[in-house]
């Protein structure tokens, strides 16, 4: 009797485990945490400093299997308007039509076309992110490098499978129609930007 309630319990719990398993390694819908989602910039100021800088809103969602590491789809769209340099006249001033033109422009989008894993073996995985950037009505093929840092439930709170990301990526504003300051060296054409967040499984 007790070989039979054993081979019964392996009937009921194999199968259950293994729809567990594909579950979890099943590609997914994630979504950016707001509240951990930090986007920042540096820009060369007259060859003096680097401008730092902030957006301190943005949103994104993507399709993603971290088993095969197959990105589907993706789109991180950021407000051009909450930029932050810690200065308001310079914020005024990247806010308008020099710089990120706000008004018309308002809404800054990257949506992603591939991810391309990395060869190198390492503790996390890491690779490129390939995407289009659409700003002031322009959009052009922007890569990023990508590290994705933990992924495992989160330990209190919403308690969702999460993803760590960390990515960077360097451009040049002109690219874009953004060539204020450029012409004359008072302010660097290339940007470097950096991203670090948290997604949560859907």
């Amino acid at each position: 009797m007790k070989k039979f309630y054993s081979h019964l319990a392996k009937l009921v719990l194999v199968p259950a485990l293994l729809n567990s398993a594909q579950a979890y390694g099943e590609a997914a819908d994630w979504k950016i945490d707001a509240e951990h989602f930090s986007i920042s910039f540096g820009v060369e100021h007259i060859g003096f400093q680097t401008q730092l800088g902030m957006f301190l809103e943005a949103s994104g969602t993507f399709n993603y299997d971290p088993e095969t590491q197959v990105l589907n789809t993706g789109r991180v769209e950021v407000q051009a308007d909450s930029i932050f340099s810690n200065n308001e006249d310079r914020d005024n001033h990247l806010t308008g039509r020099d710089f990120l033109n706000a008004k018309r422009s308002p809404v800054i989008v990257f949506e992603a076309t591939g991810f391309n894993p990395s060869t190198n073996s390492g503790e996390n995985q890491s690779g490129t992110l390939n995407g289009n950037l659409t700003m002031l009505g322009e959009t052009h093929p922007v890569a990023l490098k990508v590290v994705i840092n933990k992924r495992e439930k989160y330990p209190f709170g919403h308690r969702k499978e999460t993803l760590g990301i960390s990515a960077t990526a360097t451009i040049l504003r002109s690219l874009w129609g953004m060539d204020y300051g450029v012409g004359n060296n008072l302010v660097g054409d290339e940007v470097s930007l950096r991203f670090e967040l948290e997604a949560l499984r859907q």
